[in-house]
């Protein structure tokens, strides 16, 4: 059975750690990279994590020409097909939730692609406010 990814922003304290576990295996070299999963206060002390919605109708999977966007059946993950992708960039302005982030020096886009159905983001939170059910 496919697991969910989970958000719960009451839990969250806006520690980052998410931020930092995300960008630290993602990177390469011991080069940090771009974090797909984002801290936002949205109150005095209030705070919302933000990702890769995988939405069923996904506006990026629609827009991509070449069909590099490809969802893992095992995870329910987007992923990008490295070797598909031209670097056109329309599924950045596509998304509607904007989740979706194209680095020019990649040359492809950088989105959540669950670490292969077990997040690092979940296993480092401490305060669980992120889940896979």
């Amino acid at each position: 059975m496919q697991k969910t990814f989970v958000v719960i922003p009451r839990n969250c304290t806006g520690c980052r750690t998410c931020e930092l576990a995300c960008s630290m295996i993602k990177g390469t070299e011991g080069v940090f990279a771009r974090s797909r999963i984002n801290i936002y206060k949205v109150g005095d002390e209030r705070y919302m994590q933000m990702t890769c919605l995988q939405c069923v109708e996904a506006a990026c999977v629609k827009v991509c020409p070449t069909e590099a966007l490809v969802r893992n059946e095992l995870t329910g993950a987007i992923e990008v097909d490295e070797e598909r992708c031209v670097g056109c960039g329309l599924c950045e302005p596509a998304c509607p939730f904007g989740h979706m982030h194209f680095e020019l020096n990649e040359g492809v886009p950088v989105k959540c692609d669950l670490c292969g159905g077990d997040p690092t983001c979940v296993k480092f939170c401490p305060h669980g406010a992120l889940e896979m059910k």
